[in-house]
């Protein structure tokens, strides 16, 4: 059975996870970023481990230092000075003195890396007594003992003057060296892919038909080379083209005067019915083989593409198939089916669907060839999309020989009986619609025969 197609959404989805996954862009800045963030995070890893054993010296000094002072100044401070001390030590240090009590609440010191190594310097100094703190009776700070004489104090310095970056700052600075890394990895992305886009836009222009504009030949070594190639390639294939347009009108003066030479001749001549029949048929299918050779190497404009009603040139060449007396036709064509493209070339592509059909496509045991031919329009805005379908009740084709029909000079004569022509027809159908921007596919049919279906963009 056939599947259902995704919808326009799933389908765009795709193909913009595809991009995602695949475009040079996207590799690229994705290799960038995580390189940055990887060196970052190796550049913090290395800042933590060297700044380690310096600021704890640093602040454990720092510690040290003011305990000594603090205890110094309160222990050679006449005793009716010493409220006006403390009040100067609050007022410009920062520093706060208190009675240690039993009854003290008091939390952890800091936990952080940092703090064993402190407490070890600090009570080395200090004596091995000194007790550190987080919180004393609910009040935050650096708090730190120390004894004068029986007596015991805390001494509470302000966090700040003690402690580096905290893991919120670090996560700020991170962030923003993050931020700007990738910046820097998007800018550098599309510099460095700015000139394959160039290059891939001119290739898909060249591709449809059209003549690009000379890339620049400017840039790196590599880049240059590469434009100035493309740049001398375009102007090689617009050389061969014309020569082509040269030969083909050659090929068909000089190839097909002969040939009508030959057909008067013929006709004049004194042969058998039989004799004449046969020269005849071989001449007409000269001059067809003649007639694919151009069509195959004739070139499709897209400027010479129009709106085409395709429903008109469907029904037009089902009727002229149906005069046939061989060919039974059956016709489900949608009206209003309206594309982009080359009438010329869109009716030649659909007549010689047909006539494959009509060649190979005969139902076993009957002399008639019934052809279904069908048209309809489906999907609406960007995604709507003309669908035109030729059916035949013939043999069909092996499966894994299918591929080989849209092949030139391919005739698979155990698949499709006598063989009849160059073998160019499928072929000629594959290179038009690439150049139309459509999609063909060939199948088996169910319940036997061949089926070809052509998806074009609706106009």
């Amino acid at each position: 059975m056939k599947s259902k197609s995704k919808s326009p959404f799933k389908r765009l989805f795709t193909l913009r996870l595809a991009s995602l996954k695949s475009g040079l862009f996207w590799r690229t800045f994705i290799l960038l970023g995580a390189l940055t963030t990887t060196s970052m995070t190796a550049w913090v890893g290395m800042i933590s481990v060297v700044q380690h054993d310096p600021q704890v010296q640093q602040i454990s000094a720092q510690v040290v230092s003011v305990v000594t002072i603090t205890h110094a100044a309160l222990t050679h401070s006449a005793p009716e000075l010493r409220r006006e001390l403390l009040f100067d030590l609050v007022s410009n240090e920062g520093i706060r003195v208190f009675t240690l009590e039993a009854d003290d609440q008091v939390d952890p010191p800091p936990d952080n890396a940092l703090m064993p190594d402190i407490q070890k310097l600090v009570r080395a100094k200090l004596g091995q007594d000194t007790r550190f703190s987080s919180k004393v009776n609910g009040v935050s700070g650096f708090w730190v003992s120390f004894k004068i004489d029986d007596d015991q104090y805390w001494l509470m310095l302000e966090r700040e003057r003690i402690r580096g970056l905290t893991g919120i700052q670090w996560l700020g600075w991170a962030s923003v060296v993050s931020l700007i890394s990738l910046l820097g990895a998007a800018l550098i992305s599309s510099l460095v892919n700015l000139p394959l886009r160039r290059l891939t836009k001119a290739t898909r222009a060249f591709a449809q038909g059209m003549r690009p504009d000379p890339l620049p030949e400017t840039g790196p070594n590599e880049i240059l080379e590469a434009n100035r190639s493309f740049n001398h390639m375009v102007l090689q294939l617009q050389q061969v083209e014309s020569d082509r347009a040269v030969i083909l009108a050659g090929i068909s003066h000089d190839l097909r005067t002969p040939l009508a030479r030959m057909q008067l001749e013929v006709e004049m001549a004194n042969l058998s019915d039989d004799a004449r029949e046969g020269i005849q048929s071989d001449i007409g299918q000269m001059d067809a083989i003649i007639g694919q050779f151009l069509d195959y190497a004739r070139p499709t404009e897209k400027s010479s593409f129009i709106d085409v009603d395709i429903s008109e040139l469907v029904a037009d060449v089902a009727h002229d198939a149906g005069r046939m007396p061989d060919v039974r036709v059956k016709t489900d064509i949608a009206p209003d089916a309206h594309a982009m493209g080359n009438a010329t070339d869109l009716k030649r592509v659909i007549n010689n669907l047909v006539e494959n059909a009509r060649r190979y496509g005969k139902t076993p045991g009957q002399d008639i060839t019934e052809i279904d031919i069908a048209c309809s329009v489906k999907g609406a805005g960007a995604a709507k999309r003309v669908t035109i379908e030729v059916q035949d009740h013939g043999p069909g084709v092996p499966d894994d020989q299918i591929a080989q029909l849209l092949k030139p000079f391919t005739r698979l004569d155990t698949a499709r009986g006598q063989a009849n022509g160059a073998g160019l027809g499928l072929a000629i159908v594959d290179r038009v619609m690439q150049r139309h921007g459509a999609e063909l596919t060939v199948r088996n049919r169910d319940g036997g025969g061949l089926s070809i279906q052509i998806v074009m963009k609706a106009a």
